[in-house]
């Protein structure tokens, strides 16, 4: 009597060896696409959904056709993943129309500063090249001239690639990705503080501010210094950018005051840059990350994310 196909187990086994090739690929691209989808969303929970999501529209058609090649499986979860990360920016959109005080990016903390940075020409690492301060001036883009300038700029990714990926044609993605350079290119000066300044920059500025020297504070702060502080509602944070050094100093002296001396300090590398994250016990309370003006010498932007909701991933005794 001859086997059904069913309980043939060479048929058994194709779903399985169709759905191991899957994961196997996915596995190999995830820190691509979580590069991709935190820059173009800056917030890594919701890019953990999004990555979630892609898993399961590719491991789905896969399943349904386990003998289907695909021909370039990185560019078939890149164009996964950028849609989804597309269709959630809505979700985020109307999040923000109800949150307290100024937004800010959910920071990317990484390995100590004292640690080599890794190595900036791999794409996967690419998400920590983004600063904070260039994910708030992203956030100023429509949703579909951020995800053009972060495959093209940040990610090296060709206008006809860009045109797989978002269905559009090449003509249209280089329409937005001139409109979305001009505009960050004129809200975003191209320099890059060498690391060993922005580290010395980084600790003076601590010390003025807890030690409350006043003094120390103007010399390092520009001028036009703005501070933004992020605590969603559910932690003390001003209502909105604190423009000025007089006035940033007065933020900066007063928050330092309401509890600054039972906090741990610890530098780490926030989106790529030597910043600051403050412990209460083993509890993150805050991280706070410096932009410098071109010439390195003094601290032109304070970015200070209270916000709980956004630090439920910074552990105080993380190696990396």
């Amino acid at each position: 009597m001859s086997r059904s196909p069913a309980a043939d187990p060479a048929t058994q086994s194709r779903p399985d060896e169709a759905l191991n090739t899957a994961t196997r690929l996915f596995m190999d691209h995830r820190e691509l696409l979580f590069a991709i989808v935190y820059n173009t969303l800056g917030s890594v929970a919701d890019t953990e959904d999004v990555l979630q999501e892609t898993w399961l529209s590719w491991s789905g058609s896969r399943s349904r056709s386990p003998h289907k090649e695909i021909g370039n499986p990185r560019a078939y979860l890149v164009r996964i993943a950028v849609n989804h990360a597309l269709k959630r920016r809505s979700v985020i959109s109307r999040r923000r129309e109800t949150y307290v005080g100024p937004w800010l990016p959910e920071p990317l903390v990484t390995q100590p500063t004292d640690e080599p940075p890794p190595d900036a020409a791999d794409p996967a690492l690419r998400a920590e090249s983004v600063s904070m301060a260039m994910l708030v001036v992203l956030e100023s883009l429509s949703p579909l001239e951020r995800a053009v300038f972060v495959l093209g700029e940040v990610f090296g990714y060709a206008h006809t690639e860009i045109a797989g990926v978002l269905d559009r044609s090449p003509a249209a993605v280089r329409q937005l990705a001139h409109r979305a350079r001009q505009h960050v290119h004129a809200r975003r000066p191209l320099y890059e503080a060498h690391p060993r300044v922005r580290r010395e920059a980084t600790e003076r500025f601590v010390q003025a501010a807890l030690g409350g020297d006043i003094g120390a504070l103007m010399e390092i702060l520009a001028p036009d210094v703005t501070v933004w502080s992020d605590g969603g509602g559910k932690r003390r944070a001003a209502l909105r950018p604190v423009r000025g050094r007089d006035k940033a100093v007065r933020l900066l002296t007063a928050q330092a005051g309401r509890g600054g001396a039972r906090l741990d300090i610890t530098y780490r590398r926030v989106n790529g840059d030597d910043s600051v994250v403050f412990f209460d016990g083993t509890s993150p309370f805050a991280v706070m990350v410096m932009d410098l003006t071109p010439e390195g010498d003094r601290v032109s932007g304070v970015y200070i994310v209270f916000n709980p909701d956004k630090l439920t991933h910074v552990r105080k005794d993380d190696d990396v």
